[in-house]
């Protein structure tokens, strides 16, 4: 990360927590306390949480089915160095989703991991999500902040609708306008002139993920968005923007 750029906590820990496909998860071992860290596959919920596809036979499941409170781990991913990159200590408790969040949870987890669908349903495996409690963030030297879960989370309470609409918004990106999230990727979120095959991973109100294998970029709205309408709306205009650069 350019130690001289600004940085806005809130907006980069919700950026880290949208792009993230792998992180460390910290459980306590029964009986010792003892730390236990395990790397893991990452989706989120639209309001950023974090979202896990883990099997019961693993050591962190069973932990944190005896004692939820979990950290995980997640950063940039950067090349070159990766203390001076942007990394996040999500603080929290696993909760394994049931009903209509197992729904919300699985979509979201396999539009990021299409790859994870053919063990999504084996009996041992379930989908949880870390309810935060806080954030740690490191931005780079001297730039350490700790956020509380409504300074981070994203605000869905106008955006019914939006969220609703989600899956068909992803199909209707990845059919119709596969040219348009390239243009997006190269002019607007730098990802380098003709590099990649970007695929719509999800959006909220407060912007749009597009991936290429494990990477991910974010392509922030230039205003709140809480309807399908707006979209389209926002949308138009960040192409606009960025056909504009390219001419």
């Amino acid at each position: 990360m350019d130690p001289a750029a600004k940085v806005n906590p809130a907006r980069l820990t919700r950026s880290l927590l949208a792009r993230s496909r792998q992180g460390a998860i910290a459980t306590l071992m029964p009986g010792s306390g003892d730390p236990y860290c395990s790397l893991v596959n990452v989706a989120s919920l639209p309001d950023g949480a974090p979202v896990l596809l883990i099997s019961r036979l693993a050591l962190h499941t069973r932990n944190l089915l005896t004692d939820p409170r979990v950290s995980l781990m997640l950063d940039e991913r950067a090349p070159g160095d990766p203390l001076e990159g942007a990394r996040i200590m999500v603080a929290g408790r696993a909760v394994e989703a049931e009903g209509d969040a197992a729904t919300l949870a699985q979509r979201r987890y396999l539009t990021a991991h299409p790859a994870a669908e053919a063990f999504a349903a084996f009996k041992d495996f379930a989908f949880f999500t870390i309810v935060p409690t806080g954030v740690h963030l490191v931005a780079g030297f001297g730039r350490i902040v700790d956020l509380a879960p409504d300074r981070f989370l994203t605000d869905l309470g106008d955006a019914a609708d939006l969220i609703a609409a989600e899956p068909e918004i992803v199909a209707h990106m990845d059919a119709d306008h596969a040219q348009t999230m390239s243009l997006y990727a190269e002019m607007l979120l730098g990802a380098g002139s003709g590099a990649g095959a970007w695929r719509c991973a999800g959006c909220d109100p407060e912007g749009l993920d597009i991936q290429d294998g494990s990477r991910v970029l974010r392509l922030e709205f230039p205003r709140r968005i809480a309807t399908p309408a707006a979209l389209r709306h926002a949308l138009k205009e960040l192409a606009d923007r960025a056909r504009a650069l390219k001419a």
